[in-house]
């Protein structure tokens, strides 16, 4: 063990980093008939979700590689299953023209570059890609897509008996805690000595307030976040979905009552409660089209996984991780 930390110290030493590198960027993960699914295949995936990960964890070590983990595992499944499906639309003897790929890739351009190919081809060279691996990576995506149109999404009916059943079996779930309709001025903390501190221009907007100024006209002038245009509103939250500093002072207000400045590192909020509502079970009719939402998705997952278990069979799969 010894001697083979050393010898791979060496090969660092010698400039062999690269080659090792390129070597497990390539490193087989998984086989499907002859197509071979690449470690960097895999990776690809991840970066596209791991940031959010990180953002959403990052202060969770174990947890945050608990989720990586089952992130890396999600997609390699997801690679398989592409694959199996690519090769049953080839084995099936099913053909695709040639103008149809055309039409999908003129459409991907102008909804993801604007119809900009310049923009189009510079991000390509960035991330390593070529026309013909973007034309065909267009083609298996649309090949998927009709595919499980045709092996999955038919028309699935959830029965208002089993909704009902649902909502009976899992009351708890549909608990909502105390709630209060919020709107917010925020006044961002700026690092310009020129600019007047946040938290004295909150505290002069509250002042107006006091005296009777318009929350919505004032949050319109002043408010420096994406709810301005709308007088500053919020909507309903939850408790448990506002920062500390905001849950404790906007519960504590009074429906119509202008709040203290609520200072963080960030900005400055002046709130409003506009109403309040105590916990209650949502009605059946509140959440029966969430539930069913909820039970099409789960029905359509349970028969996309029988429908990859039939390709497995028909198909040589096998896994290196």
């Amino acid at each position: 063990m010894r001697i083979k930390g050393i010898l791979i110290a060496l090969l660092f030493l010698a400039g062999g980093a690269a080659r090792i590198r390129a070597e497990l960027a390539n490193g087989i993960e998984a086989v499907v008939h002859d197509k071979v699914i690449t470690y960097e295949d895999v990776e690809v995936l991840n970066r596209q979700t791991a940031e959010v990960l990180q953002r959403q964890f990052g202060h969770q070590a174990s947890m945050l590689q608990q989720k990586l983990e089952q992130m890396r595992k999600e997609n390699l499944d997801k690679l398989v299953a592409n694959q199996l499906i690519l090769h049953e639309f080839k084995t099936a003897g099913y053909n695709l023209p040639e103008s149809i790929i055309d039409d999908e890739v003129n459409t991907r351009i102008r909804s993801r570059f604007g119809n900009d190919r310049v923009t189009l081809t510079k991000t390509l060279e960035a991330e390593g890609v070529t026309n013909e691996q973007f034309r065909e990576r267009v083609r298996d995506q649309f090949i998927i897509d009709v595919m499980r149109q045709k092996n999955i999404n038919q028309e699935l009916i959830v029965s208002p008996h089993r909704v009902e059943a649902y909502y009976q079996a899992h009351r708890d779930a549909f608990n909502v805690e105390d709630e209060v309709k919020l709107r917010m001025i925020v006044l961002t903390n700026s690092v310009d000595t020129n600019t007047p501190a946040a938290d004295k221009r909150a505290e002069e907007i509250l002042a107006k307030l006091k005296e009777g100024a318009s929350f919505d006209e004032m949050a319109k002038v002043y408010s420096q976040d994406q709810h301005a245009k709308q007088g500053g509103e919020w909507g309903w939250f939850e408790r448990s979905a506002l920062r500390k500093e905001l849950a404790e002072a906007a519960f504590a207000l009074k429906p119509g009552e202008p709040g203290p400045v609520v200072d963080t590192p960030e900005a400055c909020y002046v709130l409003l409660v506009e109403d309040r509502r105590t916990a209650h079970p949502k009605t059946l009719g509140e959440v029966r089209d969430q539930i069913e939402h909820d039970m099409i998705l789960e029905d359509r997952n349970r028969l996309e996984k029988q429908w990859i278990e039939r390709l497995k069979k028909k198909t040589f799969v096998r896994s290196f991780q």
